[in-house]
């Protein structure tokens, strides 16, 4: 059950391979991240079991949940990650901010 693991790390040596730019990355990690959530929001709040069966079955809540699936919660490995992943949405957050400065 590697499957959204492989799809994970298949989408990132895919986007640094075509884009080559640190930004490329940032942006498709949180991307995702984001999406995950969003469907978790729509599983938990739209009333429709099936849905929310499929959805909270098959899609992990976050990318830091579907690590933590095969790492672990505990450790130090678990914890890199943790903040790695705070550093990368504090610049996506730079990143948009920046771009919302630069249309003004």
């Amino acid at each position: 059950m590697y499957i959204d693991l492989i799809v994970f790390v298949l989408l990132i040596i895919a986007v640094i391979y075509f884009f080559r730019r640190f930004s490329s990355f940032v942006y498709l990690v949180c991307s995702i991240d984001i999406i995950y959530r969003l469907l978790h929001f729509l599983a938990n709040n739209i009333k429709v079991p099936e849905l929310s069966n499929l959805i909270n079955k098959y899609i992990p809540s976050s990318v830091l949940d579907l690590l933590s699936h095969y790492v672990g919660t505990e450790g130090i490995l678990y914890l890199i990650i943790m903040w790695a992943m705070f550093i990368l949405y504090c610049i996506f957050v730079f990143y948009v901010i920046r771009i919302l400065v630069r249309r003004k």
